[in-house]
């Protein structure tokens, strides 16, 4: 599987496709990383809250694949937001990856109820100047949140990792990272209802080009530029995932499944400070 790679503003690369861990743990856990990294994947999506940096670091250790070719994804939890909790986090986030370094370090959630968002970016950017850090970026801010760490930093982030899939498109919070440089990284990219797949653009679409529904999503999220980061633990369906780089969807194509989008369809609907505080 042959993942194109995108360059970042900071001048590292992130491939076009990741792989999300989000509840891979123990011997199944590893099991599943390790056939997704087996499939090609080498963007590999973690966090703090995930409860699994260990696993993942483990899986890259098993996996025989050269440390340089990965780049590996964690993320510093809400609670962690100050900035000397910021720095001990990171640390410890690296002694359960058994890594030497963070490929790309996100704050999980700007927890704007504790308001300590710019301190923790403060520290990412201190950490990236030290090399613990590769690339710093975040999770889960919107346009105003950017704009406060931009504003007290002078540094823009590589990434923002969003919602992301054709129910929550994110028309708007989109063009403002492409105004800034900023790479869209799609979580839960194929949505979490099975509806998606029996939309009738979507059908038709797979139909059309004699791919999986999943597939033509994915190649949606390719066409508009974001990172899709998907999570499966079944081999054959981790590399159907990352194949969607030999056939292309029309210009209406797009269109049709973007118009998919509604008003209820971001799927955590909770306190988000609750949901990352934690």
């Amino acid at each position: 599987m042959d993942i194109p790679i995108y360059d970042l503003n900071d001048g590292t690369e992130l491939p076009a496709v990741g792989f999300g861990t989000t509840g891979l743990q123990g011997a199944d856990g590893l099991d599943a990383i390790l056939s997704a990294v087996e499939a090609g994947y080498r963007l590999i999506d973690t966090a703090v809250n995930y409860g699994n940096e260990m696993t993942v670091g483990e899986a890259i250790r098993r996996s025989g694949v050269p440390r340089p070719e990965f780049r590996v994804t964690s993320k510093l939890p809400g609670r962690h937001h100050a900035y000397d909790d910021a720095i001990v986090s990171t640390h410890e986030s690296l002694g359960r990856l058994g890594l030497e370094h963070i490929d790309l370090h996100l704050i999980h959630w700007p927890n704007p109820k504790r308001d300590e968002y710019s301190e923790a970016w403060r520290a990412l950017v201190d950490l990236q100047r030290d090399g613990l850090v590769t690339t710093i970026g975040v999770s889960n801010f919107t346009a105003e949140h950017l704009d406060r760490i931009m504003d007290t930093s002078g540094v823009v982030p590589a990434v923002n990792q969003i919602e992301m899939h054709p129910y929550f498109p994110q028309e708007e919070l989109r063009a403002v990272h492409d105004s800034l440089g900023i790479r869209t990284v799609a979580w839960s990219p194929l949505a979490r209802t099975k509806g998606l797949f029996e939309e009738d653009v979507i059908r038709n679409a797979a139909e059309a080009h004699g791919v999986s529904e999943a597939q033509v999503v994915l190649r949606w999220h390719f066409q508009l530029g974001s990172v899709p980061i998907p999570l499966s633990t079944k081999p054959e369906n981790q590399l159907a995932n990352g194949d969607i780089f030999e056939f292309e969807l029309s210009d209406d194509e797009v269109d049709a499944i973007s118009s998919l989008g509604r008003e209820d369809g971001r799927w955590f609907d909770g306190d988000p400070n609750e949901h990352y505080e934690m």
